[in-house]
Order: C-alpha cells, then structure tokens, then sequence
C-alpha cells in the first residue's frame, strides 16, 4: 500500500512540474514565455530588464509570432471566447486591442486605422488598415481615409 501511495505522490508531483515547464519564443530584442499550471496561463513578454506578465483562463496556449525579426505579436484567446491582440515593437511602442478590432486577410494583419500614426514608418506598411472603428472619441482623420482596406 505504501509503494502505490509513494506512485501515486511521484506521478502527481511530476505531473505538476510538467504542467509548469514554460513555452519560449523570441523574436529580436523581446524573449516570451507561457506557462500553464492548472486552469490559468501564465505569459511573460520580456524586452531587456522591462517586464510584463499576465494570467487568465484561456482556451490555449498564447500564439507568438515575430514580425521582420524584430516587432513580437501576441494573441490570447480567453475561455470566454473574447481575446486581445497586441504588437510590441521594438522602439517601446506597444499596441493592444480585442481581437474583435482586427481582422485578417490572407498573411497580413488589418489594424483600425488609428493605430497607423502609433506605428513606427519602419512597420506601417508590415499592415493594413480598415476604418471601421470612427467613433466621436477615436475619429478617422479624412486623410487617413485613403489607407483604409475595402470590406
């Protein structure tokens, strides 16, 4: 009985350690991790010494993918169903939105048209732009008009 109780404490104590070994990504300047543990995950976005982690119930693991080797894209979708979207560049800029704000077209992200004059040149044209988002708060400049996507 002792023998199957010691199994039984390995096998729970390996388990959770399994359950913690973090996923790394990097992407130029910027090192990302997620770790599981239980029914939260874990994400560390790490640029130098500046450091940012957030935790929430989500349906999967957080999706990293690098953009010309240098800006990192983050997407979390939370058990919710809702999600963000966040771009982290390498000049400190950093952009998030629900992932309700951007579309997707082929290979190429669609961000609000605001979000352009936050973007470094360097990456504008890395996107496209729609202007679905013109609200009194956030209005779409007419000359701005001009860069938005067709529907």
């Amino acid at each position: 009985m002792r023998l199957v109780v010691g199994v039984l404490i390995a096998a729970l104590a390996s388990s959770h350690a399994l359950a913690q070994t973090p996923d790394t990504f990097t992407c130029g300047s910027f090192k990302a991790e997620s770790r599981r543990d239980g029914q939260l995950t874990q994400w560390t976005i790490a640029r130098g010494p500046e450091k940012m982690t957030e935790k929430g119930m989500l349906r999967g693991a957080p999706r990293f993918e690098c953009l010309d080797k240098a800006a990192l894209i983050v997407e979390v979708t939370f058990t919710t169903g809702s999600g963000t979207f966040a771009v982290y560049f390498p000049d400190g800029t950093d952009l998030t939105y629900s992932r309700q704000q951007i579309d997707h077209r082929g290979n190429r992200y669609i961000l609000p048209v605001q979000a352009k004059a936050k973007i470094s040149p360097a990456f504008q044209a890395t996107f496209d732009y729609h202007c679905k988002m013109d609200m009194p708060l956030y209005p779409i400049a007419p000359e701005s008009r001009a860069d938005c996507v067709k529907p």
